[in-house]
């Protein structure tokens, strides 16, 4: 039978979320300094309680967005990461927050509102290394999200995105070096990119990057999903005290 004195846990329902770029070959994630209690001065991923109870979720990513570093998620294809919610995950009460994930080329500086002191694109190696403490638990969603990023490497063509129109395999190869964390061998990280059909194709040009001979173009390919799959080592980088 139904327990009548029964009454619906206090919950809050908040977003978060974890946007990746590269700047000058190295991957940046965008974080905020908190403005307000809790952990205020702290660097956090932006995100915040939904509005009311009549607001989407996707919605509210979205607007916490524009509104915490003034990024235009609509030009943003965002995918829902994960939902979090350990009791003691932030000290202002039970809060579960899902959180989002977009990874894109050329995003524009950020710039910081509402309850943001300032808004700053940060390289996630420093994050990696402790450098930068992240505030209640946003160095776990931080992980994950890496851990898809890394993953959606290995089985679809996103890492031409990051490239110009035309671009060498020593280019192509600095993305999967900055979002894997290790250094790529050239010779077998071309064998492998020529294995997957419709990957890349030839653009009929050369550039020069040094002394040497000048190198091969390629452009992107029609394939968006990858076979078979580019296999990350097993030296990435991961964060300080594990493994």
């Amino acid at each position: 039978m139904p327990d009548d004195d029964w009454t619906p846990p206090p919950v809050l329902l908040a977003v978060d979320l974890v946007i990746f770029t590269l700047r000058e070959a190295v991957l940046h994630v965008l974080l905020v300094e908190r403005g307000i209690e809790p952990f205020q001065d702290a660097w956090a991923l932006p995100g915040g309680f939904l509005a009311s109870d009549r607001e989407d979720v996707l919605a509210a990513a979205r607007r916490e967005l524009r509104e915490e570093a003034n990024l235009d998620a609509s030009q943003l294809h965002l995918e829902q990461l994960g939902a979090y919610g350990t009791p003691d995950r932030d000290p202002r009460g039970r809060v579960i927050s899902v959180a989002y994930l977009a990874i894109a080329p050329g995003l524009p500086e950020p710039l910081a509102g509402t309850d943001a002191a300032r808004a700053a694109w940060t390289p996630v190696p420093d994050i990696l290394r402790g450098r930068v403490r992240l505030a209640f638990d946003h160095d776990e969603i931080l992980d994950d999200g890496l851990e898809r990023a890394r993953t959606k490497l290995e089985h679809s063509a996103l890492a031409t995105a990051f490239c110009q129109e035309t671009f060498t395999i020593n280019e192509l190869q600095q993305v999967y070096e900055a979002v894997w964390g290790c250094p790529l061998d050239l010779r077998n990280f071309y064998r492998k990119v020529q294995a997957v059909a419709g990957f890349i194709v030839p653009a009929g040009d050369q550039r020069r990057t040094g002394k040497g001979r000048p190198a091969r173009l390629f452009k992107a390919g029609d394939c968006t999903t990858l076979h078979p799959p580019l296999v990350r080592p097993a030296t990435t980088t991961t964060r300080e005290g594990n493994p």
